[in-house]
């Protein structure tokens, strides 16, 4: 167990090194901030000269790897840090100095266990990409297929389970704290960034999820998934498909190359809705540096290593309140809340609906270029503030993606009206998923289940209640009070005790 010392050193370098570059102003200046917190955060930047603008992105990318990811779950969370810091942390892409080659060649090594040649015909040696956790090399296999390298930079494990380390110590330290540090349930946000790390550090886990996810989005054709190389793909290496496309960030080689910019945003709109709405299973790193655009207008997503869930209730709840603030149905939204205890059944249902027309009425029918989304971030998160309302950690990574995907949106679309783009799709699984077939076919599915568990039901019963077997029954039995005084030597010496009164009282009766 790491000594409260050492968790104490780290965090106070850490602490030295977000204030060099003004990231704890936010934090120390908001009125919702304990006062314990607030002090600490005051003698982190003692002596440390603060710039006029906070830079948040470069602070965690100054601090390490670890500190980059904890940064990129920041950004989903604006009433954590605010919104200024929270825009700032969505820069962070994980471009961060490449390692050496030989050092990454190694790796591979290992993980294959045989010859580097007898797997690829080569390898360029310059990579193509480096993040915080791994960097990619372009190659050619064996067989002459053009593949993308994936290699876990060394040591990156141990890194990140330091730091994990003291990110849920110092959690745990300032949540008894109490108040609005509370509400925002920081342990569990760095339990759910410990997930996310756990997953992304398994290149066999993320060459699952670009498996299953190329599945599930054939009713997509304009999302294009790259295949996995199974052979050449291990724990700490994986080898998929090379994307030749270009990235979702160059518009003005979009512009060049004729790619018609709309089509390219209202695609990636749909398939990500699709993904996680009507299959519950949805790329979660949806940045411009993992998307690219090829040929038809298609888009090629990569880099696989986050990826979320949502099982079927939480996605026909979420579904309802996206098409209820299409709609402007906003007692529904309220509703739906109060039925998946998002909001405590102590307030009401018509004020929070109230509420939340006051955000979401000026905001309908605007292109996202005219809205201003810090007075709809700031209406919502008064709207959480007021009504109880506490994180949520399974539904941050959705937060996250849905802030994504409306940025590389907007970039290539500033015209784009989200709403609109979206109510088709979700009008339609709506509609699939709670009309009247769908209540019917459900409501025979379950019944078939029932009917299909009752012979193994009566088998259990037979099982605890066995046919009575050859022996007649036996006659009823008058019950007898016991006496237990004790235990050991003293009960026997009563039971033999009673055992010669009533012997005696026989005797004397004439009973023998």
């Amino acid at each position: 167990m790491t000594s409260p010392i050492v968790h104490a050193w780290r965090l106070l370098k850490w602490g030295r090194t977000l204030a060099r570059h003004g990231a704890l102003r936010g934090i120390e200046h908001d009125p919702h901030t304990p006062a314990r917190l607030r002090r600490l955060l005051r003698l982190a930047r003692l002596g440390a000269r603060v710039p006029d603008q906070p830079q948040y992105a470069a602070a965690f990318t100054a601090i390490g790897p670890a500190a980059i990811k904890l940064g990129q779950t920041l950004a989903t969370r604006p009433d954590l840090v605010g919104e200024e810091a929270a825009a700032d942390l969505l820069r962070l892409q994980d471009a961060v100095p490449p390692v050496p080659f030989e050092a990454v060649a190694q790796v591979m090594r290992q993980s294959f266990g045989r010859p580097l040649d007898t797997l690829f015909a080569s390898i360029e040696e310059t990579p193509v990409g480096a993040a915080s956790i791994a960097q990619v090399h372009r190659a050619v296999t064996t067989d002459g297929r053009q593949v993308a390298v994936k290699v876990m930079r060394p040591g990156v494990e141990e890194d990140f389970a330091r730091a994990i380390d003291t990110y849920e110590w110092a959690a745990a330290q300032v949540e008894p704290m109490g108040g609005e540090i509370a509400r925002l349930q920081p342990r569990l946000v760095i339990e759910t960034f410990k997930r996310w790390t756990a997953r992304e550090l398994n290149f066999t886990r993320e060459a699952a999820s670009a498996s299953e996810l190329a599945e599930t989005m054939t009713a997509e054709p304009g999302f294009f998934v790259p295949a996995v190389d199974w052979s050449r793909t291990a724990g700490r290496v994986l080898t998929i498909e090379w994307i030749d496309g270009i990235k979702l960030s160059n518009r003005a080689a979009l512009i060049a190359a004729g790619y018609d910019l709309p089509e390219l945003a209202r695609v990636l709109v749909h398939a990500f809705l699709r993904q996680a709405i009507a299959d519950g299973f949805f790329h979660a790193d949806m940045h411009q540096g993992n998307l690219f655009a090829l040929p038809g207008n298609r888009v090629a997503a990569i880099d696989f290593g986050i990826m979320g869930r949502i099982d079927r209730r939480a996605r026909l709840w979420l579904a309802e309140i996206l098409y209820g603030l299409i709609t402007g149905n906003y007692r529904r939204v309220a509703e739906i809340h109060f039925e998946a205890q998002y909001v405590p059944a102590h307030h009401s249902v018509e004020e929070f609906a109230t509420a939340l027309r006051a955000v979401g009425e000026p905001m309908r029918g605007m292109k996202v270029k005219d809205m201003s989304i810090g007075m709809m971030l700031d209406g919502l998160f008064a709207i959480t503030r007021d009504f109880d309302m506490v994180t949520q950690p399974h539904l941050l990574l959705l937060q996250k993606t849905m802030v994504m995907v409306e940025g590389v949106a907007t970039a290539l679309d500033p015209e784009i009206n989200l709403w609109i783009t979206a109510a088709p799709l979700v009008e339609d699984w709506i509609r699939t998923e709670l009309g009247p077939e769908a209540a019917i076919a459900d409501r025979i599915v379950q019944d078939v289940r029932t009917l299909s568990r009752l012979p193994e039901l009566v088998r259990r019963i037979e099982a605890r209640f066995p046919a009575p077997g050859g022996a007649p029954p036996a006659p009823p039995l008058r019950e007898i009070q016991l006496v237990r005084v004790g235990g050991g030597w003293r009960y026997a010496l009563v039971a033999v005790g009673s055992a010669l009164a009533g012997a005696a009282a026989m005797w004397a009766a004439g009973g023998w």
